[in-house]
């Protein structure tokens, strides 16, 4: 007797193992070439631009964290020593590796105990507005997540504070150690998130760069298609991004023009509510009761199509999900899954999967709303 173990990258089993045919890898190809032709990846000259943009930011959050520490009257050199933990981490679209040329960074500064969020907004900001690089800043402090937005020699950038319990913080200091989470506040916690939820999801894929192409697919064609908007009741990048990372786990050697055809597959005849999830919930712990669990909080049990997050505490991406725009997503899987067949017989061509929906010929009546504002800060 012999036995095949299948191996298993998240909290089941893959359906299959089996690598690209020929077959595949033309298909493959195609949708790449396409891909490309949509202008969804970065040249090396945008790249590098993005690169000096985040040194010359990390030299700004230094300087920040130098001059905090001496107005509170540390030694220049423990001022110094401190503010050498001081560093950026990039999540969203640019931490995954998959930002087309005109795409925001988002952007973390990690800083250490001493130097209190409102020093952060108020030093941080007053270097940025001295540099000649800045223009569009606009801080909100007081948001569920504090945020500044501004542009950096024309990149765009939102930048998150998340405040450490440690004085020194180290080169090589991993965020996704729960330890991390300890004695911060819950402005720190949720600006952690981002990071933390990036850096596991790559983790947990069996070839990012497969994963990687599979979701600057997905991005598109959601895009395309009118259902990338958290705020409008469908999902936003990090619910696409976990949905194609399941599949990924599923079809670990897949090929990702494979992949995208298994994602319509699978997600049009999936078992709603039952949860997306690329590892087990880890319960309990300081912040247990914020952990996505519906049988123990109420509000929870109301979700439509729960995606979770995989880093501690997980959490539902998807909940602004209404049935409405539930139905609407299932179509459009739909559509997906029966294009993808047909591309896969040679029918038709990737491009008519990406085909812009013709949104203002689907309904009969439409509502327009106009926001005003007495200048364009109070408007930002």
């Amino acid at each position: 007797w012999s036995f095949v173990m299948s191996t298993q990258y998240g909290v089941t089993a893959a359906i299959s193992e089996k690598g690209p045919s020929k077959e595949d890898l033309v298909l493959n190809e195609s949708l790449v070439k396409l891909l490309h032709s949509y202008n969804l990846y970065e040249d090396a000259a945008g790249a590098q631009k993005r690169e000096e943009v985040l040194i010359k930011l990390t030299g700004l959050l230094v300087e920040c964290v130098t001059q905090v520490c001496l107005k509170k009257g540390l030694p220049e050199n423990l001022a110094t020593e401190i503010s050498k933990g001081a560093c950026l981490r990039t999540f969203g679209s640019y931490g995954l590796g998959v930002n087309p040329p005109d795409a925001d960074i988002d952007t973390l500064c990690i800083i250490p105990m001493g130097v209190d969020r409102s020093d952060f907004f108020e030093s941080m900001k007053e270097l940025l507005l001295a540099r000649p690089e800045t223009r569009d800043l606009t801080a909100v402090p007081d948001a569920y997540v504090p945020v500044m937005k501004l542009y950096f020699d024309d990149v765009q950038i939102d930048l998150l504070c998340a405040v450490l319990a440690m004085r020194i913080i180290p080169d090589s200091i991993d965020l996704l150690e729960v330890e991390h989470l300890k004695n911060i506040d819950p402005e720190s916690i949720r600006s952690l998130n981002g990071v933390r939820v990036a850096d596991q999801m790559l983790r947990v894929v069996p070839h990012i760069e497969n994963f990687r192409t599979t979701l600057r697919a997905v991005k598109k064609w959601a895009t395309n298609r009118g259902v990338y908007s958290n705020p409008l009741g469908f999902l936003g990048g990090v619910a696409w991004a976990l949905l194609t990372a399941r599949i990924c786990q599923l079809y670990p050697n897949a090929a990702p023009s494979s992949l995208l055809a298994r994602f319509f597959y699978i997600y049009e005849q999936w078992k709603w509510p039952a949860p997306v999830m690329l590892r087990k919930i880890e319960e309990g712990g300081e912040l247990g009761k914020q952990v996505w669990n519906p049988r123990v909080n109420y509000r929870d049990r109301n979700h439509l199509m729960p995606v979770i997050t995989p880093a501690y505490p997980s959490m539902n991406s998807t909940h602004n999900v209404c049935n409405s725009t539930k139905q609407v997503m299932i179509n459009e899987w739909k559509r997906g899954k029966d294009l993808t067949v047909q591309i896969e017989h040679g029918i038709v061509t990737w491009d008519k999967l990406f085909e812009p929906i013709k949104f203002f010929s689907l309904y009969k009546y439409y509502l327009q709303i106009e926001i005003l504002a007495e200048d364009e800060e109070s408007y930002r």
